[in-house]
């Protein structure tokens, strides 16, 4: 019976970045380290020893995996795509002004400067950001959030995810702030 190939990797050191990533490979990877001990010595330390699977059968896990995919999932989905496209209509209907410029992570919607950023819809929820002041408004945990300060994709301090189209329309009042503050 043949074996499938293993790599050994000996490096003086690996980060916790290396063993993660050695982990996701799901091929037979070893990480080992060494040290000196004097000029006369060495020792070899296993950090990390995985043992993948076969390409082929790689594949077939992969390919069984997708083929699974719960409908639910795709449900799921399709709601956030059509909750997307409400969200749209809706931040286009503001004005008669509004351009929406697709950007590479998000989309912004711009009367002079931009006002609203949609991020593509995730799995349960879409992400606007507003050029709302977060001070100004009163926050609902799982609804709206202060994002001063934080990093994400698109313009504006406070975020609104949308999950159903209630919140679509609790959210709209938020638009209009943003949209007037433009």
């Amino acid at each position: 019976m043949e074996r499938p190939p293993r790599l050994i990797c000996v490096a003086g050191d690996f980060t916790r970045y290396d063993a993660h990533a050695v982990r996701e490979h799901r091929r037979s990877i070893d990480l080992v380290r060494y040290r000196y001990y004097g000029s006369d010595h060495v020792s070899l330390e296993m950090v990390v020893s995985v043992t993948g699977k076969s390409a082929a059968a790689n594949r077939r896990t992969r390919r069984h995996a997708h083929m699974e995919a719960p409908q639910a999932l795709q449900r799921q989905t399709d709601a956030m795509a059509e909750l997307a496209v409400a969200a749209d209509e809706t931040l286009r209907g503001l004005g008669d002004v509004i351009t929406r410029v697709q950007r590479k992570q998000y989309a912004a919607y711009q009367r002079r400067r931009n006002f609203a950023c949609v991020i593509p819809p995730q799995q349960t929820k879409l992400l606007v950001y507003l050029k709302a002041d977060p001070k100004s408004v009163d926050l609902t945990p799982g609804f709206t959030r202060d994002v001063t300060g934080l990093g994400h994709h698109g313009t504006g301090d406070l975020e609104v995810q949308l999950r159903t189209e209630r919140d679509l329309e609790r959210a709209q009042d938020l638009f209009r702030l943003s949209y007037a503050a433009a």
